[in-house]
């Protein structure tokens, strides 16, 4: 073994505490890099997987009523491999509890071999033949703990028709299970589905040789566009409500989604604890660099040259990083299994295709050793300015003056003298504070950043039902009705208020972009929706013109007093062209909206509602369960129970981001704390024999580390803010919005665990004060 490389490991020996600390953050950032772009893998190849087994669907189709015939047409289309019809239908399910308001989706199967969307059959098996037996989707039979041999009882056309569970399915169209784009949560005990015979859908629904909707695999993704096209000319006249490509599908949506999400999270998180980990050794070299001067020299002028002794220390920061990586490659690749299987449970995912892709543990290898060589380099790039002569003697003092604070006499004599030499060592030292202060600010602001999404979703929840949405009950109708539907209402439960509301999907096209959203009618004076513009300030709908949602004016790129396009759906309806009136805030769902009267002179047809809102003390759920024409009431505490549920499951990832910020803080503090005892030797030692305990000198490092770490946590401020605005940002989609709202409690409570972070790495350097050799630091001349 070369000389130079013995000393490298007697170097590594004598800074083990550093040496740990910075192979651990390291290794962090790279678990998450590893584990995360691994998961996000894995869980694209599994839907892949999964979708190619059951033949997901390329085109949903929903229409009002399309005859088999119309299908046999739709085959000629260019482009089109597979037509399949079906009949879809939500209907209440009887349950023991009378206030529980449950339903189901009653799905036809069709009488073929090789079905679009086929099911993966987990408990049982589907009987053909025997119209009653059913089979329905793991995560509503889980939930309601509905077992094959079971009895369901639902409510079809006002009848109690009872149906036989012969097995249990898992399904790709409903992997992420949500009614609609207007659920928050999936709500498996509230909604479920269930699969018949398409003999019995079509007998029991009245659409004997029909069907409400389509699904279509298609030869070729790129005419897909075209095939849409001349989808929507053939079946114009069959009332078609919704033509919805794979890549809008709400389920592979969701997925997509958080696909993309870990993509994000595994690229920008592990770079800000790598950069830390090359502040770290490059602050950690210019110190050793410092103390080996007499080592250096004695090296030159036995001939070893500036590359090889460079080459020495960027070994060092090498080694720290390799060994990091090393340990976050293993770490990773055991997360992401864990991570996987995580997401199986919470999505459903009847199976898993876990595969280890080396190409990302070499890519952290490689990213590390960038980091570490260019952190080396630049740390030890003093090595080329030491001189074998004049590394002989020790570097001259620095010249000393007073600092800023020692001008302002009337401040400065006030100041004690253990603070006076506090104050004094920050200002020499401008390097090491400036490292450390942005370090503890960057802890800050890691630590600001899962709190604040701790709260994000309580503060998404509270605007959406509390201050933009201010009804206390949504009813929704199974068929479009007259006005005099709100009377009904009205007679059944004790009302404060009543507004009525048609919502119906439509397509929004401006240039090439489009958009199938529920378009919502309300009066123009509605008192339960509070329109906000992006300036906070509450607009009034008016009586022409549209409103859109900020995420829905993104997504098709317009502003405000733009025209758009609204294709019609509904028979004998014309498109039309409206201006858009106002862009607004809507944390939840995507929508546009309209003056109910407008929207139905020029969309629909007067005096139509789907729905009406509601303010009411009374149970309304009861009082309307038994109107016939009513589908959904959905109440803000039902939604308020949901969310609470979810919300617990938030805790634990708010913990382990709390936990890496935690570890990242502890780090920039010991290394730093190591790194200024170990300068400050011959300092301590003199005070030492100027009558100063071990204690005091332990005190006096403490003061200077609390200093700083004020300053930090007021520049950390900002930082947080930034990272906050930024992650909101990028998670933003045209689902969900994330409101960015920092209270001061989220900073204080950052502020009390940053403290607590520096004050456990503060102990950690204890031991290193007092087993500090005072009287070999006084004899040593480079110290």
């Amino acid at each position: 073994m070369r000389k130079l490389d013995i000393r490298l490991l007697r170097l590594l020996r004598n800074s083990k505490g550093q040496f740990i600390s910075i192979a651990i953050v390291v290794a962090l950032g790279l678990c998450i890099y590893v584990s995360f772009s691994m998961t996000a893998m894995n869980l694209k190849n599994t839907v892949d997987y999964y979708y190619e087994l059951t033949n997901f669907g390329d085109i949903f189709v929903q229409a009002v009523k399309i005859p088999e015939s119309a299908l046999h047409r739709l085959k000629e289309i260019e482009g089109i491999e597979v037509v399949q019809g079906r009949v879809s239908f939500d209907v209440p399910l009887k349950v023991e509890n009378d206030k529980e308001k449950v339903r189901i989706r009653i799905v036809s199967l069709p009488d073929t071999e090789k079905r679009i969307n086929d099911l993966y059959v987990l408990e049982g098996k589907i009987v053909e033949g025997q119209p009653k037996k059913v089979v329905v989707l793991e995560q509503f039979a889980k939930a309601r703990k509905i077992a094959v041999g079971d009895k369901m009882t639902a409510y079809i056309d006002g009848k109690m028709t009872q149906l036989d569970v012969s097995g249990i399915v898992a399904s790709s169209e409903y992997v992420y299970l949500m009614e609609n784009e207007q659920a928050l949560l999936p709500a498996p005990e509230k909604f479920g589905v269930v699969y018949v015979s398409e003999e019995f859908a079509q007998t029991t629904f009245g659409y004997q040789d029909s069907y409400n909707e389509l699904l279509i695999q298609i030869k070729d993704q790129d005419k897909m566009d075209e095939i849409v096209k001349k989808l929507e000319e053939r079946l114009d006249r069959y009332g078609v409500k919704r033509i919805i490509e794979r890549k809008d599908q709400l389920s592979n949506r969701m997925l997509t989604e958080e696909v993309t999400q870990l993509g994000k999270t595994s690229k920008t998180v592990p770079l800000l604890f790598l950069l830390v980990a090359a502040l770290i050794i490059y602050i950690m070299l210019i110190r050793i660099v410092k103390n080996d001067r007499i080592y250096i020299g004695v090296l030159k002028a036995l001939g070893y040259g500036n590359y090889a002794i460079l080459s020495h220390y960027v070994k060092f920061a090498l080694v720290i990083g390799i060994t990091g990586a090393l340990i976050g490659n293993v770490t990773g690749v055991m997360l992401s299994g864990l991570l996987a299987q995580v997401y199986v449970m919470y999505y459903n995912l009847p199976l898993l295709k876990s595969e280890i892709y080396y190409v990302y543990m070499m890519y952290a290898i490689l990213l590390t050793s960038i980091f570490c060589i260019f952190a080396g380099l630049i740390g030890a790039k003093p090595v080329l300015d030491i001189m074998p002569a004049d590394s002989m003697r020790p570097e001259s003092p620095k010249t000393g003056g007073r600092i800023f604070l020692e001008k302002i006499r009337w401040f400065w004599k006030y100041v004690s003298f253990s603070w006076k030499m506090v104050i004094r060592n920050i200002a020499r030292s401008k390097r090491r504070f400036a490292f450390l202060v942005l370090g503890i600010a960057l802890t800050y602001g890691i630590t600001v950043v899962p709190i604040f999404q701790g709260g994000a979703m309580t503060n998404m929840f509270t605007l959406h039902y509390g201050e933009f949405q201010k009804m206390d009950y949504s009813i929704d109708f199974n068929k479009p009705m007259n006005r005099k539907a709100m009377l009904e209402v009205k007679q059944l439960a004790e009302v404060d208020y009543i507004e009525p509301k048609l919502e119906y999907p439509f397509e929004l096209r401006t240039g090439w972009r489009k958009k199938v959203v529920s378009i919502i009618g309300v009066p123009k004076d509605t008192q339960f929706y509070d329109f906000k513009d992006n300036r906070q300030q509450s607009v009034k709908l008016h009586e022409k013109g549209i409103f859109l949602t900020e995420g829905l004016a993104k997504a098709l790129h317009v502003k405000e007093g733009d025209q758009i396009t609204i294709k019609n759906f509904i028979p004998g309806k014309d498109d039309v062209k409206v201006e858009v009136k106002g862009i607004v805030k809507q944390y939840l769902g995507v929508n546009a909206y309209m003056n109910i009267v407008e929207m139905e002179n020029t969309l629909t047809e007067k005096g139509m509602i789907t729905g009406v809102n509601v303010r009411s003390k009374d149970r309304v759920q009861d009082k309307v369960k038994d109107i016939k024409h009513v589908s959904v009431v959905q109440s803000v505490d039902d939604m308020k129970n949901s969310f609470l549920q979810f919300l617990d499951a938030t805790k634990y990832s708010v913990g382990i981001m709390m936990l890496f910020g935690g570890i990242l803080g502890f780090a920039i503090v010991y290394n730093s704390t190591i790194i200024s005892i170990a300068e400050r030797s011959m300092e301590f030692s003199s005070l030492r024999v100027l009558g100063f305990e071990k204690k005091n000198i332990y005190q006096m490092i403490t003061k200077e580390n609390m200093l700083m770490t004020v300053i930090a946590i007021i520049l950390g401020i900002p930082i947080g803010y930034g990272m906050c605005n930024g992650i909101a940002e990028a998670f933003n989609t045209d689902i969900f919005s994330i409101p960015v709202i920092l209270t001061p409690k989220i900073f204080i409570t950052a502020a009390i665990a940053t403290v607590g972070f520096v004050f456990i790495a503060q102990l950690a350097t204890l031991k290193k004060i007092y087993s500090l050799n005072f009287i070999e630091a006084l004899k040593n001349r480079v110290s």
